[in-house]
C-alpha cells in the first residue's frame, strides 16, 4: 500500500513537470505533434506504396489468369472441331481449373483494390488535415507574438502613466518641486536686488547737487558769479532732512 502510495506521488511530480514542458511553448509542442504526424503519414505513404505492389500483383495474376482461360476455352473448342474429345476433354478440366483459379484472383483483386482505395483516402485525409495543422500552427504562432508585443506596449505605456502613483509620477513631481524652488529663489534674489534702488538714486542725487553746489561756491570765491545772484539749487533743497509722517503729524500738532 505504501509502495502505491509513493508510486503515485512519484507519478503526480513527473505529470506535474511534463505539464510545465507542455505549457512553456506550446507553439514548439504543435509543431513536434505535427512533425511525428507527417514522419507516421510519411511511413503510411510508404505501407501504401507496398500495398498497392501488391494490388499491382494481383491484377497481373488475374489478367494472365484471364487470358490463360481465353486460352484454354479455345484449344477446346478446336480440339471439339477437330473430333477430339478425350484431349478436349482434359483442356476443358484445365480451363475449370483455371476459371476457378482467376475467379479467387478476381475476388481478392476486388479486395485490395477497395482497401487501396480506402487507404488511400485515408492518407490523402490526413494530409490535408496536416496542411490545415500547420496554417493553424502558423496562425496561432503569429498571434500568440502578437498578442505578446500587444502585452509589453500596454506594459510600457503603463509605465509611463503620468499617474503620481507611478515612479514615473513621483519623479516627475519632485523635478517639478525642485523648478519650483528655483524659481523661488530667483524671485527673492531679484526683489533682495530692486530693494537698495531707490536709496541708491538717492545718493547719487545727492552727490550730483553737492557736486554742482560745489562748484557754484567756486564760482563765487573766483568772482565770476555774485551770492545774491545765485539761485538756491532746488536739488539742495530737497537734500535737507526727509520729513517723516511721524514729523508732519507732530508739526500739525503744535
Amino acid at each position: 500500500m505504501i509502495l502505491g502510495k509513493l508510486w503515485s506521488a512519484f507519478r503526480a511530480q513527473l505529470n506535474k513537470i511534463a505539464n510545465l514542458f507542455w505549457e512553456a511553448d506550446p507553439i514548439a509542442q504543435m509543431r513536434y505533434e505535427y512533425d511525428m504526424a507527417v514522419e507516421q503519414l510519411k511511413d503510411g505513404r510508404k505501407g501504401l506504396e507496398t500495398y498497392r505492389g501488391l494490388v499491382e500483383r494481383v491484377t497481373r495474376q488475374t489478367t494472365t489468369g484471364r487470358a490463360h482461360v481465353q486460352k484454354l476455352e479455345a484449344e477446346v473448342k478446336a480440339y471439339l472441331r477437330a473430333g477430339q474429345r478425350e484431349t478436349a476433354a482434359k483442356f476443358a478440366l484445365e480451363q475449370q481449373k483455371a476459371k476457378k483459379e482467376l475467379a479467387t484472383n478476381e475476388e481478392q483483386l476486388r479486395m485490395h483494390e477497395g482497401a487501396y482505395e480506402n487507404n488511400l483516402l485515408k492518407i490523402k485525409h490526413a494530409n490535408k488535415k496536416l496542411v490545415e495543422v500547420r496554417q493553424r500552427i502558423q496562425k496561432y504562432d503569429a498571434e500568440l507574438k502578437m498578442s505578446a508585443a500587444e502585452a509589453e506596449i500596454a506594459a510600457i505605456a503603463e509605465s509611463f502613466d503620468m499617474n503620481v502613483t507611478t515612479d514615473f509620477g513621483q519623479l516627475e513631481t519632485m523635478i517639478q518641486e525642485k523648478i519650483d524652488h528655483n524659481r523661488g529663489k530667483a524671485r527673492v534674489a531679484t526683489d533682495l536686488s530692486e530693494r537698495g534702488i531707490e536709496e541708491i538714486q538717492a545718493e547719487e542725487r545727492m552727490e550730483a547737487a553737492l557736486a554742482e553746489q560745489a562748484l557754484t561756491d567756486f564760482e563765487v570765491e573766483l568772482g565770476l558769479r555774485s551770492p545774491e545772484t545765485t539761485p538756491v539749487s532746488e536739488s539742495t533743497k530737497d537734500l535737507g532732512p526727509a520729513t517723516t509722517e511721524k514729523d508732519k503729524q507732530t508739526e500739525e500738532m503744535s
